[in-house]
């Protein structure tokens, strides 16, 4: 992981900001700041960002419309900066593509240990698949179901050949299945796996990120085949999968 990432910090008190960026600036980060969402869109289009922690509570766009135009146009990966016991801005914040989410008031050293896991996360799924279940390089693609995952552009091509858009986190979790299939992966792995973190008894995060995943994949998102609950267990990965000849 690079110690010099680049942190967007979006979020209107003035304190807070400030807080934040003298908090990873001390952990060697690249940071920049914004009040609203235009100022968002203008550092995004004058420099590089690697990761962006995203208030919900804001005037005009809130956080939640922001991370849905975000989703719309980049994969940067987002944690959202949610109030105390808001499940609701959680699961609606993942719904709309965010990475991970933390409670105000936070500890200030789980923000910095949320950040690197992502960017390590992130940053191994470019770089290294050789800890996977079944061996890849960064050139090969695989098949599922007439599914294409091209691993080095990290698209994902439907069996009509249309390009399906994944977000970070879909994507994490999509790897994830393909290079274990026919092997029920439980929650806490899972969690492990694409959060680096934890899984807690009322953590709803993995099965947001499935429930998103299957209605990109999935013909009946609301009858899956390709991805199935196994009660008690966790999720099987159902179709089998194969490398293709390099392009």
């Amino acid at each position: 992981m690079n110690s010099k990432a680049h942190i967007l910090i979006v979020d209107d008190d003035y304190e807070i900001r400030n807080l934040l960026v003298k908090l990873l600036k001390d952990y060697n980060y690249k940071v920049s700041s914004a009040k609203d969402g235009v100022e968002l869109f203008e550092v995004l289009h004058n420099t590089e960002v690697q990761l962006i922690i995203l208030d919900v509570m804001m005037p005009g766009e809130d956080g939640m419309t922001l991370c849905r135009k975000l989703r719309n146009t980049t994969k940067i990966p987002i944690i959202m900066l949610t109030a105390v016991g808001d499940d609701t801005d959680r699961i609606v914040g993942l719904e709309l593509g965010a990475d991970d989410y933390m409670t105000k008031p936070f500890n200030p050293r789980e923000l910095v240990a949320r950040i690197k896991a992502i960017l390590r996360r992130t940053s191994e799924i470019t770089q290294n698949f050789t800890q996977l279940a079944i061996t890849t390089d960064l050139s090969e693609r695989v098949e599922f179901l007439g599914w294409i995952l091209d691993l080095s552009a990290r698209k994902l091509i439907a069996p009509d050949e249309v390009e399906v858009d994944l977000s970070t986190g879909e994507y994490i979790l999509l790897t994830a299945f393909i290079h274990s299939p026919m092997k029920v992966l439980s929650r806490d792995r899972l969690l492990d796996y694409t959060q680096h973190r934890a899984y807690g008894p009322f953590d709803r995060s993995i099965d947001v990120q499935v429930s998103r995943l299957r209605q990109k994949i999935e013909v009946n998102p609301k009858k899956p085949e390709l991805i199935k609950t196994v009660r008690g267990g966790g999720y099987l990965f159902t179709a089998k999968v194969k490398k293709l000849s390099h392009v």
